[in-house]
């Protein structure tokens, strides 16, 4: 048996030597999640005694935070705009960088039609999808991904929000017929050459890495899209800041030009 602040010294100095830069704050996280309280608890508890059973899967946890498997990954899910997601190493674990798209896109709903249709393109857990449903309930949503096993994890997570979504297995729009109002996406941008963090050798490739410097998938759904979209619709995208400029250059040549770039966002409009 060992108190709260003891394991909790004990657990952070392991991943401080580490190299986990959020080490304190790590060992909170999971000795909050397994006792099922928030983190103020474990500071107006310190003394309080964790048992055998809690301590054995407690370290083994902080063994495989050693090993850098994101928190995410560890605890089973992330918190996206306010709302708990399931992950699991089959998706992409939810950035805050991406909250940014459903702010653009509300933006966007607030003077449009009812009833659009919006596809969230290699949507992984569904985090983008299922808050542009919950978020702006008018829009009709389809979320579409490569992979089986992560359109799983976005059916799971849609029935425990009930958001209502339609789910469709596809390479970027290959197999999206309908007439499209909007498309969101953050697929892979990373160039395989860039320096990252050894969390994301966690996470799964597909969703991360891209050729052409990390711009050829977003290149084949912008000329994708200039097919599938209708006129005065919008493509919403994710992007490191560095590459905006060509991804810009190279819509325009497909007939979108910049409505909103807002940090690591594009929003580009459909003006054929």
């Amino acid at each position: 048996m060992q108190a709260i602040k003891d394991w909790l010294y004990e657990s952070s100095a392991k991943l401080s030597q580490a190299n986990i830069s959020t080490a304190r704050l790590d060992a909170e996280v999971i000795l909050a999640d397994q006792l099922n309280q928030n983190r103020t608890y474990l500071h107006a508890h310190p003394e309080f005694i964790l048992t055998d059973d809690s301590l054995l899967t407690l370290n083994n946890l902080i063994e495989q935070r050693l090993k850098h498997i994101p928190i995410a990954y560890l605890l089973g899910y992330k918190e996206f705009y306010g709302r708990e997601f399931q992950v699991t190493n089959d998706t992409l674990i939810p950035r805050p960088e991406s909250e940014t798209i459903i702010e653009i896109l509300k933006k966007i709903d607030e003077n449009n039609p009812r009833n659009q249709t919006l596809v969230d393109v290699g949507t992984g857990s569904g985090c983008l999808g299922i808050t542009a449903k919950l978020e702006c309930p008018n829009l009709d949503v389809i979320v579409s991904d490569v992979s089986k096993k992560a359109l799983a994890v976005a059916g799971q997570n849609a029935q425990e929000l009930s958001a209502s979504i339609t789910i469709v297995q596809s390479s970027l729009l290959d197999n999206i017929n309908q007439k499209i109002n909007t498309v969101i996406a953050n697929l892979p941008y990373v160039d395989k050459s860039w320096e990252r963090s050894p969390e994301t050798d966690h996470e799964p490739a597909l969703a991360l890495f891209a050729d052409d410097d990390g711009k050829a998938l977003i290149k084949k759904l912008i000329t994708q899209a200039s097919t599938k979209i209708a006129i005065d619709g919008f493509i919403i995208i994710e992007a490191d800041p560095e590459q905006h400029a060509d991804l810009i250059a190279f819509a325009k040549q497909k007939s979108f030009k910049l409505f909103i770039q807002k940090d690591y966002i594009i929003a580009l409009k459909y003006s054929n």
